[in-house]
This record gives structure tokens, sequence and C-alpha cells, in this order.
């Protein structure tokens, strides 16, 4: 792969530290009044989600990382792993459940995430943002607080639990944001 000097260290750039592939979050550039130039970086590591903060000269350099994006299609589930198919090329990748940080719940069969491969490994997987998910079981309403921002406790069809507006009933399809676990709307047949 081919190196990186210092100076075109850039946010989003994906590069190799220590044997683990890091994305560029922030980088500064700082002149002292004597000696070299400085470059501070924050970096997250892909594989371990966690964020460092180092400092480079400007003759320093670092390896790029193979890191690409691509669509994958949800197939099933296989005891704590999931199989999804690459849109490309219909490879078959097995991803260990606690790579999506029980985001896992969001993921109806022959759903499009985005993949993000590291050396042809899936090292982290994106849910649709937005899901059209069936309530299973919630309380009925109660006469009178169908105003308001009442809510109550909701389970839909892939096991989850959420939050619903009083006037949702069992067996209604919703609207659920993926990022945050929150509802949306009320989907209409």
């Amino acid at each position: 792969m081919p190196n990186i000097n210092a100076g075109e260290f850039k946010k989003g750039i994906k590069v190799v530290l220590e044997g683990d592939p890091y994305d560029m979050l922030e980088v500064n550039f700082v002149k002292p009044g004597k000696g070299q130039a400085l470059y501070k970086c924050r970096m997250r590591n892909l594989l371990k989600n966690t964020i460092i903060d180092r400092t480079f000269k400007s003759g320093d350099g670092l390896e790029s990382a193979d890191v690409r994006k691509g669509e994958g299609q949800f197939l099933y589930r296989e005891k704590t792993n999931l199989v999804f198919m690459d849109q490309e090329s219909f490879e078959q990748y097995t991803v260990a459940t606690d790579v999506l940080e029980g985001r896992d719940v969001w993921l109806l069969d022959g759903a499009i995430c985005v993949l993000t491969y590291y050396n042809d490994r899936v090292i982290e997987v994106e849910p649709p943002p937005h899901v059209n998910v069936k309530i299973t079981y919630t309380e009925p309403a109660v006469r009178g607080n169908s105003s308001g921002n009442i809510t109550k406790s909701a389970t839909v069809e892939t096991g989850a639990e959420i939050q619903v507006p009083a006037f949702i009933d069992t067996g209604e399809v919703v609207r659920i944001d993926t990022r945050t676990g929150s509802y949306v709307e009320r989907v209409k047949s």
C-alpha cells in the first residue's frame, strides 16, 4: 500500500498504525516558533472503536489502509453470527453479532446494509437507517390518554422493545430509526 505523507493527512482518510486500521477524525497543523512543523491527529481504531491522539512530524508518514465500503444483504442468523451476501461479488460473509453493538435487532431478512471491509474481512455493519416493523405486543390504549406525548412500551417482530405513542395498537406497522432505536411514524397499509 502507498505511504501517506504527514502533509497529506486530512479528515476521513484511512491509515494503518501498529497493524490496525484507523480513520482520521481530526488533523491540526501546528507550526511552533522554532523547530519542525507538527500534525496533531485524532484517530478512531476501526477494529476496537477506540479513539487515540497522536502527533507526527512533517517528515513522517503512514501506510494507507485497505478499507472499502459496499452494500451487503442480510441473509440469516447462525447462532451468534449473522450471514451477509456482498451485492457485487455475491460472496457470503459471516459476522459476529457483537460487531453490530446491539443494532442487530433491526435486521430483517433481505435488508440491505452498508458493510465496511478491511483486508476482505467485514469489520463494521450499518443497518438501513429506517425499518418498518410490525408491533407484536403492546398494552391497549387507555381511554383519554390519546392526546399529548404519552408513550408506552411495545415489542416488535424482531424482538426489540421500543417506546411508541399511546394510540399505536398490536398488529400495526411502524417506522423505526435504527440509529437511535426510536419511533418515527405509523406506516399506513
